[in-house]
């Protein structure tokens, strides 16, 4: 569903320019870049924008910073950078961004500063996915449902990341019909040795392919887990595998053949 970009083969990434800072958080942050892959072409599925602090800390360390007063600002103001990092970057294809849905209150107002951020950088939105974590599903379902469908009504994408880490609500899929499932990598784990891991990521793949819905894996770290999950029909895979993130540079992925 991403923009498909060629795979590059290599060590190297390539490098970018840092975006202009203009924000009054109280701190500043970066952007990491980790692709998602396609295993069957050898193609970059999408690059997924992760924050991270000015010298490479993790993302919790700038979570951990965000408050009820600063997360809609902050929400807002890190569509803008990562779309403004992957702009520097030369980035062409697909980027997968992470949002609060906490900080939407009303999404069709929410939005239009992405929009124009997205005009201002020519950016079209059918190449940005919204990734929202299982970690942070509300009970409003009425919110949830109209935060979904204003994003894909805009042609954004959805995905449902993290998939399974909390409550595994199979309901989730046919209330709000997510185009993206990232499934947690708690399945990954000894899949090699754990046939009741195996069982349900192939009923996912059957499941996600039955409802025409992306499937990914995340969290792939070796060379037994990727075997057995192509074995499984996994075709798009994220992890450390494949390529680690890279602060403010594109990674290229390393096949594993």
């Amino acid at each position: 569903m991403g923009q498909i970009q060629p795979l590059l083969r290599g060590d190297d990434a390539s490098s970018c320019v840092e975006p202009i800072d203009d924000q009054p958080l109280g701190f500043n942050f970066l952007f990491a870049f980790q692709p998602i892959v396609n295993t069957n072409t050898g193609h970059i599925y999408a690059q997924e924008a992760l924050v991270r602090g000015m010298k490479g800390e993790g993302a919790g360390f700038i979570l951990s910073q965000i408050n009820d007063s600063n997360r809609y600002y902050f929400d807002q103001k890190a569509r803008e950078k990562a779309l403004q990092s992957a702009l520097f970057c030369e980035w062409q294809g697909a980027i997968s961004l992470n949002f609060m849905p906490n900080a939407l209150y009303h999404p069709e107002h929410c939005l239009s500063r992405t929009l124009d951020a997205c005009k201002k950088l020519n950016i079209n939105p059918n190449r940005i996915i919204f990734e929202w974590s299982e970690k942070e599903y509300l009970t409003d379902y009425a919110h949830i449902r109209n935060i979904i469908s204003t994003y894909k009504h805009l042609n954004f994408k959805v995905a449902f990341d993290d998939f399974g880490g909390l409550y595994s609500n199979l309901n989730l899929l046919t209330a709000y019909h997510p185009d993206i499932i990232k499934l947690d990598r708690h399945y990954v784990i000894g899949i090699e040795k754990d046939r009741r891991r195996r069982a349900v990521v192939k009923a996912m793949v059957n499941l996600c392919r039955e409802l025409n819905i992306d499937f990914i894996v995340e969290g792939v770290e070796t060379l037994e887990e990727y075997n057995v999950l192509k074995d499984l029909g996994v075709d798009l895979m994220q992890g450390f595998l494949l390529a680690r993130p890279a602060l403010m540079q594109m990674p290229h992925a390393t096949m594993p053949y």
